[in-house]
């Protein structure tokens, strides 16, 4: 069901407040973040609906109705979302609801498999919560992340893939003549042959800090948080691609963004450096080392930064900071069926087979893709096509055992 007008009344230390924060732009639910530490109206209000007390979160929804302290299960309960499957066998299992997880499906569905598809957060990906996609053929003018989602998911839909969100696999495993699925609200499914398509998670820094602050002052998700840092000064960490069209994104609200980069150069394309440069919001600061992060009444006010040429340090006084350092790979549930790579990338053959017989890999999670959106579609096809020869196999084997069965008792 469609929700708006939601508001969320919490505090910047509040870690419940941090994850229902996330929960909602995963989802790509619009909500008003009111910090009942600065918003005394805000305070009163919830010890009026309280009777006194102050719990946090709260969410209040446009019919009145309000949720205090909530999981993540009951805030999908209460927007609508599919948590639960119909059914407890498929053709195939996709662990994953990117552009990778859903080309697969369409392709898949089209062919006439059942397709479950269980994604963590919100379906359609990091593409879902990009501000703008303007490499993707088809869209001359570019598209907007979440229309990017909603178009696939539509069509997805159209196919008959049965979606899940907000459910979270937790193991990936053998059963007798078919594999198993399990998420962590206790749901189990089983399946001919399953998808990993659970594609990357930003990497942090992992310096002093950095922790205390997530949330509070520390983002991964410029889209998500980069409302609440209207008129004031942010830096973006990185110098790639996402750094530096976030960044650009940012000025939207930042009357200056700084973008601190470890190298000489950045490492995006040309199309998005010249942005930059063209930007008079935009600092670019090369050769630059994050060292810390400190704040006051527990949020961030201070980076301190080193210059890797002459060693010197300098405390750079930000609202906020946003970091798109790299990738890591979405892979600890599945290390017990899938082989990986030194850095937890998933290992396949070129048919996107895994270790496992029956289980495939594709998208951001396996070792040598490219990590751009549209190839990300391109393996989701091609892992289409292997999986469906693999099931075709299947069908064909369980077709000649019943017959042999069948024979051998008469």
């Amino acid at each position: 069901m469609a929700q708006n007008n939601i508001k969320l009344y919490g505090t910047n230390w509040c870690s419940d407040c941090k994850r229902s924060k996330k929960f909602l732009g995963e989802q790509r639910i619009h909500y008003e973040y009111i910090n009942i530490e600065e918003d005394m109206d805000g305070q009163a209000y919830l010890q009026k609906v309280q009777n006194g007390g102050l719990s946090i979160p709260t969410i209040v929804f446009e019919d009145g109705s309000l949720l205090i302290e909530p999981s993540n299960a009951e805030l999908a309960s209460k927007l609508g979302l599919e948590t639960k499957a119909k059914c407890e066998f498929y053709d195939l299992i996709i662990v994953g609801g990117g552009p990778t997880a859903l080309t697969t499906a369409i392709y898949a569905a089209r062919d006439g498999f059942d397709v479950l598809v269980i994604e963590r957060s919100g379906l359609g990906g990091q593409a879902g919560i990009t501000e703008r996609l303007d490499n993707y053929p088809g869209f001359p003018e570019g598209v907007t992340g979440a229309e990017f989602a909603e178009r696939i998911i539509e069509q997805a839909k159209r196919f008959g893939v049965e979606l899940l969100s907000a459910q979270n696999v937790v193991r990936v495993g053998n059963d007798v003549d078919a594999h198993f699925v399990e998420t962590d609200s206790g749901h189990s499914y089983r399946g001919n042959a399953v998808l990993l398509a659970t594609g990357s998670t930003y990497k942090r820094l992992g310096v002093p800090g950095e922790d205390d602050f997530i949330g509070a002052g520390v983002h991964f998700c410029a889209t998500c948080d980069g409302p609440f840092y209207k008129g004031r000064e942010v830096a973006v960490i990185g110098g790639g691609n996402s750094a530096v069209e976030e960044a650009a994104f940012l000025t939207r609200f930042s009357p200056k963004v700084t973008i601190l980069a470890r190298g000489s150069a950045l490492s995006a394309s040309k199309v998005a450096v010249d942005k930059a440069k063209d930007s008079p919001e935009i600092e670019v600061r090369f050769n630059t080392a994050v060292e810390e992060f400190k704040g006051k009444n527990n949020h961030l006010d201070t980076v301190v930064v080193k210059d890797r040429k002459t060693g010197e340090t300098e405390e750079l006084h930000l609202a906020g900071v946003f970091v798109f350092v790299g990738l890591s790979p979405n892979s600890e549930p599945f290390k017990d069926i899938a082989k990986v790579d030194a850095q937890g990338f998933i290992m396949t053959g070129i048919d996107f087979q895994t270790s496992t017989e029956g289980i495939f890999a594709a998208g951001d999670v396996r070792a040598g893709s490219t990590k751009q959106l549209v190839s990300a579609a391109g393996e989701g096809a091609a892992a289409a096509l292997a999986i469906r020869e693999h099931l075709r196999g299947h069908d064909a084997h369980t077709m000649e055992k019943a017959l042999a069965e069948s024979t051998a008792k008469a």
